[in-house]
């Protein structure tokens, strides 16, 4: 018979190896990819300035995405706000300029939660307007 050692749980053993992540991320409709490409640029971002610079290779290696599906979820993040994006240079040993990564700004994720609700209750209400205005249609036929 095997028997798997367990140890009583404790605190976390290294807590360097976290990083904070918004439970918000789960309520504002964001699918698994861009929940995964968006974790890992909290996982790289800089806390002061909140920003990083992985490549879109670096990001797919890590969650398992070719740079093309990085390429599309990067784009749908930053149109949701939750990101913005810097082209970058590169200047190599012997003088040429070549594009860098993209430099990735971390949005706050209060005001992206906030305009997020907001869009929702107006949503609401003018589905709730069009179906009044359907029954009143129908009521005359």
């Amino acid at each position: 018979m095997n028997f798997i050692h367990q140890t009583t749980p404790t605190r976390r053993d290294h807590p360097g190896d976290f990083f904070p992540l918004p439970k918000a991320i789960f309520r504002l409709d964001l699918d698994a990819g861009e929940i995964a490409v968006l974790a890992f640029l909290m996982y790289c971002e800089d806390r002061e300035t909140f920003r990083c610079h992985p490549s879109y290779a670096t990001i797919g290696e890590a969650v398992g995405m070719s740079n093309n599906t990085v390429k599309k979820y990067v784009d749908q993040l930053e149109r949701k706000g939750f990101i913005r994006t810097e082209p970058t240079t590169v200047k190599t040993r012997d003088g040429r300029v070549h594009n860098g990564s993209l430099l990735y700004t971390l949005q706050p994720i209060k005001p992206i939660e906030e305009a997020f609700y907001e869009r929702k209750i107006r949503e609401a209400g003018e589905r709730l307007h069009f179906q009044k205005a359907l029954k009143k249609y129908e009521k005359r036929r």
